[in-house]
């Protein structure tokens, strides 16, 4: 069965993550993927280990690289920027997150490369964007999570700013970043002409922030650090439990609230008019807390989860990595596939979340070896076998 983006064929110039992200998702969804990377090293995060499989191959790289073919070009080189701009001309889709300018002086830029292939859908993707005082400086997740304003809003009221577990603005930013690819493919099916995409982590960022952006644009006060809790919604958080086991209480309406109340034996709360409606507890959220606090001490997470959800209340365990992986929902899903590579080993890989009735993902190609295609992709594009083997010589692939 062919994807949604068969026929597609994208030449994915990036690494680390946000853009390798971007790439493995459009792999996923039927496209070709041509991923480029340095002879010799290959993408950095081939050695981000460990984890690793048995040839040293990071468990990190993996994760954004299935369905990709790897040809290794040295671009600083006359003959790798003619493989380069070779494949440009047959390609529908550039993805590159080099420094802005990065490869203008190896005229691999859009003006350029517009100029062999105006259908061409170039994506950028850059820490800052192509303009503005900061388009100069790199880009890094962590950083941008506490200049965009996340890491505010994020770790224990009283304690220190804390980013997301994973580096969520290079995810956010490769997702973004799919979507407007696609956006432009359709585009161009009604205009025949191509265009340049300019992503920035630190738009991305801000932009994710969503209902706190609101928020602060809204009422004109600076987003509080909340730990577990919510900034529009009480009781919506965390809360300990007996043998300090702790669970999510996700309370999101009056009818949930006062269920809430009858099931931990406080229904004097339910009736309570200071939190009667939801902008009533928020606005008292420091003197309701602490009593629902001490009431949920009284019971395990367990027993908590089945005598709300009995009455109709979203709750939720907080589960570890492996628990989640053992969930039933998750087995049902088939959210863990196993693909083999070409040296026959079994690789473990988290399935796209995206389903389709009639174009679902494919997973055809497990993450490729450094080079793995190059003698493939290079025979395609009119190279024989004495260029092939004289580019190697050269050093150039």
């Amino acid at each position: 069965m062919s994807g949604a983006l068969s026929g597609i064929k994208v030449l994915d110039l990036t690494r680390v993550l946000a853009g390798p992200w971007t790439g493995q998702l459009l792999a996923d969804l039927g496209a070709e993927v041509i991923k480029v990377e340095r002879p010799g090293s290959g993408d950095d995060t081939r050695q981000w280990a460990p984890p690793s499989l048995a040839d040293g191959t990071a468990a990190y790289y993996l994760a954004a690289n299935r369905g990709k073919q790897s040809l290794t070009v040295d671009i600083t080189t006359a003959a790798g920027q003619e493989i380069v701009r070779k494949l440009a001309a047959q390609a529908d889709v550039l993805l590159e997150n080099y420094k802005v300018g990065g490869l203008k002086k190896y005229g691999l830029d859009y003006d350029s490369l517009r100029q062999v292939n105006s259908r061409l859908v170039y994506c950028s993707i850059t820490g800052f964007g192509q303009d503005g005082p900061y388009a100069e400086l790199p880009g890094y997740d962590y950083i941008v999570q506490g200049m965009s304003g996340l890491m505010s809003i994020t770790g224990p009221a009283d304690g220190e700013p804390h980013k997301v577990g994973v580096a969520v603005t290079d995810l956010f930013t490769g997702l973004y970043a799919a979507n407007a690819v696609q956006a432009a493919l359709i585009a161009r099916s009604r205009t025949g002409e191509g265009q340049y995409i300019d992503m920035a982590l630190f738009d991305c960022s801000l932009a994710m922030l969503a209902n706190v952006n609101m928020n602060w644009l809204i009422g004109n006060e600076v987003p509080p650090r909340l730990g577990n809790a919510h900034p529009n919604i009480v009781p919506y958080q965390v809360f300990k439990t007996a043998g300090d086991s702790h669970f999510i209480l996700a309370c999101g309406n009056d009818k949930q609230f006062r269920a809430v109340c009858e099931v931990v034996g406080l229904p004097v709360l339910g009736a309570d008019e200071r939190y009667a409606t939801n902008p009533q507890r928020v606005r008292n959220r420091n003197e309701l807390v602490p009593q629902l606090a001490a009431a949920f001490l009284a019971r395990t997470r367990d027993e908590w989860l089945k005598l709300l959800d009995a009455a109709g209340v979203p709750c939720g365990p907080i589960n570890t990595v492996d628990e989640a992986f053992a969930d039933p929902q998750i087995k049902h899903r088939k959210m863990e596939i196993h693909l083999t590579d070409s040296a026959g080993q079994d690789v473990p890989l988290v399935a796209c979340p995206i389903k389709m009735s009639g174009t679902p993902p494919r997973y055809e190609v497990a993450p490729p070896k450094l080079g793995e295609h190059t003698d493939t992709v290079l025979a395609s594009l009119g190279y024989d076998s004495a260029a092939i083997a004289q580019l190697k010589a050269d050093g150039t692939v």
